[in-house]
């Protein structure tokens, strides 16, 4: 049975690097994910002042619960969505000039309802050129806490936000959140919450947030759930192939695990223990109409495999998708017609139908590693694919490729030349 080692999950690794900015003390992060998305995110700190030691396993972070280091700063987000909002909700509870870009993609991604909360919160924070989208800057007087409202229906990363902020607040925060996507990733944020020192209430959709700050800890980096969904469909798709992640069990924090039960429910046996999970493909799959939004980033994987099918596959709830990296519905439906499947879409869905993915083709990347990643997937069947942008893994995985060649070579005769 062929183990995949899966590199640290993007979403904890990137709340770990908060929490212990934020800490009083020293914290030691072990085995956390390293590429261009969290680099950039250790690198917005150092340039924030404060000192990221690493060594190849382990990262360690000076925690200053009073802010950054600097009274001013300059920091590039590149690519990186996490990078991009919580590290100016980190500088908010600090004192000084801090200033925000990122890269032309992320440049286009939304932060609007977050910047609008920080804003009433009391945070001088002002966008240089579009409202509620990159280059900002906050000029940061520490922030004094209360009741805020939030729509966070297109990102739960902005409730995150606010969550993580909350402690370094002086009356800590009441949060009042009138819609909310990708709910397991706030759940994520408050089990890391609980492990550096504190709990987060919950009253219906009022989130109740002490201050107090946080206690540095030793924090050990969970493999990515999002990134593992690429090495579960492989086997589904692969008659009598498995694949095991270890690490990512019943224990895993990760809502996106969850893409596993996608996989049953299609017919692949699939076995979640307490040390890792299992897949295992069988002679069909089935198609299926199932609701993604609470693990809309495996949008993309399920799609990618979608033609091999004996029914037509509709997801569903995925409006969130169209404001990540790229549209990614939409990518999603672009680059399986190109490859001869037959897809309808709609404002929040994707419905492909079974066979007809049959002809090789350039994948159009769009920039979005996840992309890349889910149509590998589909490679395993159909000859011929290729990437305008395969470097762009990067952003989360970048050994993906060589990995994914690896496995492809473990799986044998069920897969394509």
């Amino acid at each position: 049975m062929p183990a995949v080692d899966i590199p640290g999950s993007k979403s904890i690794t990137a709340r770990a690097l908060f929490l212990a900015a934020a800490a009083d003390g020293v914290t030691t992060l072990v085995r956390p994910l390293r590429s261009d998305d969290t680099e950039g995110f250790a690198e917005g700190l150092t340039r924030l002042g404060y000192r990221v030691g690493r060594t190849p396993d382990a990262w360690q972070v000076d925690g200053r619960p009073q802010g950054p280091a600097v009274p001013e700063a300059d920091v590039y987000c590149r690519d990186g969505a996490t990078t991009a909002r919580f590290l100016p909700t980190l500088a908010a509870a600090g004192h000084g000039t801090y200033r925000f870009d990122a890269s032309e993609q992320m440049r286009r991604r939304p932060l609007l309802p977050l910047t609008r909360a920080l804003r009433d919160l009391g945070v001088d924070l002002r966008h240089e050129q579009a409202e509620g989208h990159h280059p900002l800057t906050v000029r940061a007087a520490g922030v004094e806490g209360g009741e805020v409202v939030l729509d966070a229906g297109q990102s739960s990363q902005y409730l995150t936000a606010l969550l993580l902020l909350g402690p370094l607040t002086r009356k800590g925060l009441r949060i009042r959140v009138t819609d909310l996507v990708s709910v397991p990733y706030v759940e994520i944020t408050i089990a890391m919450m609980r492990a550096f020192g504190v709990e987060v209430g919950r009253e219906g959709n009022v989130f109740l947030v002490p201050p107090g700050g946080y206690r540095a800890t030793t924090y050990a980096i969970e493999p990515d759930a999002s990134t593992a969904s690429y090495f579960f469909a492989a086997a589904a798709v692969t008659p009598g192939a498995e694949v095991t992640v270890p690490g990512l069990g019943t224990g895993a924090l990760q809502g996106d695990l969850g893409f596993v039960d996608v996989l049953r429910r299609m017919g692949a046996q699939v076995s979640v223990g307490a040390s890792g999970t299992t897949v295992r493909g069988t002679a069909a799959l089935r198609g299926l109409t199932v609701n993604m939004r609470d693990i809309s980033d495996t949008m993309p994987t399920l799609a990618a495999i979608a033609p091999f099918a004996d029914g037509p596959v509709r997801i569903e709830d995925v409006a969130n998708t169209r404001v990540k990296e790229c549209d990614r519905l939409e990518a999603c439906a672009q680059n399986l017609r190109r490859l001869g499947a037959r897809v309808t879409t709609g404002p929040d869905w994707i419905e492909i139908q079974p066979g007809a993915a049959g002809a090789g083709a350039e994948i159009t990347s769009f920039g979005d590693h996840r992309i890349v990643m889910s149509f590998a997937v589909t490679g395993l069947r159909v000859p011929g694919i290729s990437f305008d942008d395969p470097g762009c893994v990067r952003k989360t995985f970048p050994g993906f490729h060589e990995v994914f060649a690896e496995l492809k070579g473990r799986l044998g005769d069920g897969v394509q030349a």
